[in-house]
């Protein structure tokens, strides 16, 4: 029986419907070499006049039919299950393998092996060998680390059946890949409560203008339509006319988280490892949403790419599994192909809007992107999401020289970008927007010449 899965892959390598043609079941080269040797016995001993020949040949031939007495009538079957709850980078997975018998014939060995993501460390590394009773299935835990965020596969994986004491065989049985889903890690971020601008009128917030809010801005004399439960009796008992407490309103803001995906930089080893360009521009953008998300505000991404993939402002707990279900596809732009400039019109981007651009800056299309919306009057905060070490791959011994010169050229860019009134900072967790928050704020609130 060893030699029955010596020359077939436990998965194919083709596509998944092609892998079982035919009949389900066929006969092993053991059953092959037992009506072989029977047959040679039996022609020999009758030739020669043998009884001794004919009797060797009986128990292989008993063998075989009591073997093939009951034949299995359907094929195995195999079912792959895997996490379907909230999994985020550097949780713990739990697949498992199932494989089910469906027929009054045990099976003596089922060769299971399966494929698997390599951002998903499961134990898929050798074939499991199992044996499957009659009318019963039998499971195999995978146990692992989700590594990184996106969206993975367990699978395909493929089985083959021996049964009838190794006599009969079936043929792979293959299923398709089941998903995975892996969150990014939601870095630990907080910003000041300055924004440059609000428009709605939920959210905590306190906007410039006066109106129903918690944020007390004076106190003025009674007018037509305020509010008796605004009356201020101290003032009004001192004055002899009637006062209010006049409030701030508290608004929302918009924050519209824009991922310059043109390039990719740096080596991502995962949750535990070192990041690339694209693991910082996903956690930073599920932290930054989840921050202004919980303080009501409404928040959108978009792609500064090719495909040019947005979603839509909005609020709440709803809207934060919308955007990190959104960041699970995102992936950089391969192509030459020119970036959906359509996506910053005046209908899409509110002038009102915080535009928080988390770009690596190595595309020149990048800093020219972040100066139209600095000269269109949008109020625009650049995240520099570059990895500390990232450098061009090695093609020579000019590598180093040049590597130099194309970081003093970004420097460069930077400074043009801060003379153009857009502010640059490095991610780094928490506290990394407070400040350019307050400067944008500051402007915001200063009075505009014509």
């Amino acid at each position: 029986m060893a030699d029955l899965f010596a020359l077939r892959p436990a998965v194919p390598a083709g596509p998944v419907a092609d892998a079982v043609t035919g009949p389900a079941w066929v006969p092993t080269r053991a059953l092959g070499r037992t009506v072989l040797l029977t047959g040679l016995l039996l022609v020999l001993g009758v030739a020669v006049g043998r009884v001794d020949l004919v009797l060797l040949a009986a128990p292989f031939a008993i063998g075989a039919a009591l073997g093939l007495r009951r034949t299995p009538r359907s094929a195995p079957e195999v079912l792959i299950d895997a996490d379907e709850e909230h999994l985020v980078e550097g949780g713990r997975v739990n697949a498992a393998l199932t494989v089910a018998n469906p027929d009054r014939i045990p099976y003596d060995l089922v060769v299971v092996r399966t494929r698997t993501s390599p951002w998903l460390q499961l134990e898929t590394g050798r074939p499991f060998a199992i044996t499957v009773a009659e009318d019963a299935w039998t499971a195999i835990d995978l146990p692992g680390d989700a590594l990184r965020w996106g969206r993975h596969e367990v699978g395909p994986a493929a089985a083959r059946v021996a049964a009838c004491q190794g006599l009969l065989a079936c043929r792979p049985v293959v299923t398709p890949a089941r998903g995975v889903r892996v969150y990014p890690v939601t870095e630990p971020f907080a910003a000041v409560e300055a924004m440059p601008a609000a428009a709605g009128l939920v959210g905590n917030h306190r906007s410039r203008r006066p109106g129903e809010g918690g944020e007390l801005a004076g106190v003025r004399p009674f007018a037509p339509g305020d509010r008796l439960r605004r009356i201020d009796w101290r003032v009004s008992l001192r004055t002899r006319d009637l006062h209010v407490a006049a409030t701030l309103s508290d608004r929302d803001a918009e924050v519209l988280l824009l991922l310059d995906v043109l390039g990719e930089a740096g080596v991502s080893g995962g949750v535990a490892g070192s990041a690339s360009v694209l693991d910082t521009t996903v956690r930073a953008s599920a932290a930054i949403a989840e921050h202004y998300l919980k303080r009501g505000d409404r928040v959108s991404l978009l792609e500064y790419g090719a495909a040019g993939r947005r979603l839509r402002p909005a609020t709440g707990r709803r809207q934060y599994l919308t955007v990190l279900e959104w960041l699970l596809d995102v992936r950089a732009d391969s192509a030459d192909e020119a970036p959906y400039e359509h996506a910053f019109g005046p209908h899409t981007v509110s002038s009102d809007a915080l535009v928080v651009v988390l770009t690596p800056l190595i595309d020149p299309r990048s800093a020219d992107m972040l100066a139209r919306l600095a000269q269109s009057g949008r109020y625009t905060v650049a995240v520099d999401t570059l990895p500390a070490g990232a450098e061009p791959p090695r093609r020579g011994p000019w590598t180093p020289l040049a590597t130099r010169l194309w970081r003093i050229e970004r420097d460069n860019v930077l400074g043009r970008l801060r003379e153009h009134g857009v502010p640059v900072v490095v991610w780094a967790g928490a506290g990394s927007l407070d400040q350019v928050l307050r400067d944008v704020a500051r402007m915001a609130s200063a009075p505009r010449g014509r």
